[in-house]
């Protein structure tokens, strides 16, 4: 088991060390997604950048990278939930900060979707429903990220015993609602003095 969790967290670092947003702003527009806009390497800026196809792009394969590295891990764990859990949570660490590109990621929302949703699908509808529609509402995106993370640890201890989820699943949660608050430490501070970048805006 020992080897099958070392192999299971390497691959999926190094999965989710893949920054989409960084290749495809290199491909088709020559440019570094990580000087321009929020200087994340996430589908957000890559919207704010690049446009809908690309944002869209990246979303997808970023969260398919956290779908991929926990499935690895439920293939590879033979029953252990740490091994999942973990591979999962090395994806969200690599897209934050890949091997790959000098260490400089994004804000792993989007793999943590993946991840999250793998592990806990229904918390995470449920966490996913309220955020998107605080985003709908407000047009912060940062906003719909922190409600998802905060409120899927919540939505996974109160549904834990009724899908029969492992305590390990739970954990994790709260690990990645912890690193998300922390990476999105400006965005908060922004939000709460009302200067974050809505959804949509013009920059002056």
């Amino acid at each position: 088991m020992g080897l099958a969790l070392l192999v299971s967290i390497s691959i999926g670092y190094l999965l989710g060390s893949i920054s989409f947003s960084y290749l495809i702003g290199k491909k088709l527009l020559k440019l570094d997604i990580r000087t321009m806009g929020s200087k994340s390497a996430g589908a957000t800026n890559t919207l704010r950048v690049m446009g809908k196809g690309p944002a869209i792009s990246v979303l997808v394969l970023d969260i398919a990278k956290g779908i991929v590295a926990v499935w690895l891990g439920v293939i590879l764990g033979d029953g252990n939930a740490w091994v999942p859990t973990l591979a999962g949570l090395a994806a969200i660490l690599g897209h934050n900060w890949p091997i790959y590109f000098g260490f400089r990621g994004g804000k792993g929302v989007a793999t943590t979707i993946g991840v999250i949703a793998t592990l806990v699908l229904f918390p995470a509808l449920l966490a996913g429903v309220i955020a998107i529609g605080s985003i709908f509402v407000t047009r912060y995106v940062s906003l719909g990220s922190l409600l998802f993370v905060v409120l899927t640890p919540l939505s996974t201890w109160l549904l834990m015993n009724y899908y029969d989820y492992p305590i390990e699943y739970f954990y994790l949660t709260v690990a990645v609602a912890l690193l998300s608050l922390w990476k999105h430490r400006t965005n908060i501070q922004r939000l709460l003095t009302g200067t974050e970048n809505k959804l949509g805006a013009k920059k002056a």
